[in-house]
């Protein structure tokens, strides 16, 4: 935590009446942004409830083979993956508000199909229902969030909206373990059918407050039609993809898999001590997230990605410490010190590129921008597990450590590629920091 006053003693320090604080963060936002951010918990809450259990459901109450629910599984990512690119030129064309909208109507469907299903081709249909909601969700909201919040406050709503989400994904995960019973089939119902419910929120909110939000944008006459290949002609967008997949690569497409297997295998710890390392992850995030915006507001967001990847290889390298002290105290407390770690450079992460990107974009490729962005979120968490389960099948878990560290350092490296090439703004520096002399190339982002 000390390193990360080395960003913030790099540019000049806010005035005293300039200091980010939860009543002017929320004083920024406009009705709109509000009702949008207020919904954020409610609706996750729902999906929490059901995430840890659905494996469980599946094998354990449904008696689907473990192999057949885990191809299952498997497919809610193919399917996000595919309708990626449709989705963001469908919120460029239609609006984000529409495509968020049908969206939300499909994560109605999709836990429905799932709770009163009982064979295996309904059970495929769902999770493709799922796959497709979750895969133009992501760039259609975070483009509508882009859609009703500018200039500093967007930065500090996307930190705040990923501390909510934990926190709702964290409370549900905790009331359905302790509601959901495989001796009684029809509590995994129910929590399917609140999560469909809770779903039922924003659907009322883009239908009546957020009615007239994230509409179409047209083109302007002087621009090129928006398209892919006019998009990816820009360098940023390019680089701010690769630094997403590795990020993603090292990160979140560990934390569900080679993180568990890591620390099951190698630190020999039980699965109660996985559930306080998830739980220590999730209260670092909801406890850090405005403590780490507060610091970071109006500071080079490259720099904070790679104070980032600093984070990351230190709380690799604990975990990968507990592999010499397997099944004791020492591995237990790394376990979920390591969780904890890790929580605080996703506050760093999520609160900063998913502002490069849609600060980068206009307003008329938003979404195109969101999706590329999205899709190699996608492609990381599909590559992480498999590198994962290669190394560690083989017992090479210093390896896999060494793997990890080296991505770190990848990420690092990019965030500086990345700040060579797009504007102070986009970097997330104030006005008055680049006047004062802050030494950014100012070169333009689009060829």
């Amino acid at each position: 935590m000390a390193a990360l006053c080395l960003v913030t003693e790099s540019q000049p320090r806010s005035e005293p009446d300039q200091r980010l604080s939860l009543r002017s963060f929320w004083g920024r936002l406009s009705g709109e942004g509000r009702w949008l951010l207020s919904t954020t918990a409610i609706t996750t809450l729902g999906r929490g409830m059901v995430l840890p259990f659905t494996i469980v459901y599946l094998t354990e109450v449904r008696d689907v083979p473990l192999d057949t629910a885990g191809v299952l599984m498997g497919l809610i990512a193919v399917a996000a993956l595919v309708v990626t690119a449709p989705g963001g030129a469908l919120t460029d064309r239609l609006g984000a508000r529409r495509v968020v909208l049908t969206a939300t109507l499909l994560a109605v469907a999709a836990p429905l199909l799932l709770g009163f299903g009982t064979t295996v081709p309904v059970f495929t249909l769902a999770v493709l229902v799922m796959g497709v909601s979750w895969g133009i969700h992501w760039g259609a909201w975070n483009s509508l969030i882009a859609s009703v919040v500018e200039g500093p406050a967007r930065q500090q709503f996307f930190g705040v909206n990923f501390a909510l989400v934990n926190l709702g994904i964290g409370l549900g995960g905790v009331a359905s373990g302790l509601f959901v019973d495989v001796a009684r089939p029809g509590t995994f119902t129910t929590i399917f059918v609140v999560d469909a419910l809770c779903m039922l929120i924003p659907i009322a909110l883009l239908l009546g407050p957020l009615r007239r939000a994230g509409g179409a944008v047209a083109v302007p006459e002087e621009a090129e039609p928006a398209s892919y290949r006019a998009l990816v002609r820009t360098p940023a967008v390019l680089w701010l993809a690769g630094l997403t997949f590795i990020t993603t690569f090292v990160g979140y497409g560990q934390m569900e898999s080679g993180f568990p297997a890591f620390s099951r295998q190698v630190s020999e710890v039980s699965t109660r001590t996985l559930g306080f390392a998830f739980a220590a992850n999730t209260l670092a995030i909801v406890l850090l997230q405005f403590w780490v915006l507060q610091r970071i507001e109006g500071h080079r967001r490259t720099r904070v990605l790679t104070l980032m990847s600093v984070t990351w290889v230190i709380a690799w390298a604990v975990l990968g410490a507990t592999g010499w002290v397997p099944g004791g105290m020492a591995a237990v407390v790394g376990v979920v010190a390591f969780a904890a770690i890790f929580g605080l450079g996703e506050t760093m992460m999520q609160s900063t590129i998913p502002a490069m990107v849609n600060d980068l974009a206009d307003d008329h490729t938003r979404g195109r921008a969101n999706s590329v962005n999205s899709a190699a979120f996608q492609l990381g968490a599909i590559a992480g597990p498999v590198m994962a389960g290669v190394v560690l099948h083989d017992g090479h878990w210093l390896l896999f450590v060494a793997i990890l560290v080296l991505g770190c350092a990848l990420v690092a490296a990019s965030a500086f590629g990345i700040e060579r090439i797009v504007t102070p703004a986009v970097n997330g520096l104030r006005e008055e920091a680049v006047q004062a002399g802050a030494e950014i190339p100012h070169v333009p982002v689009h060829d």
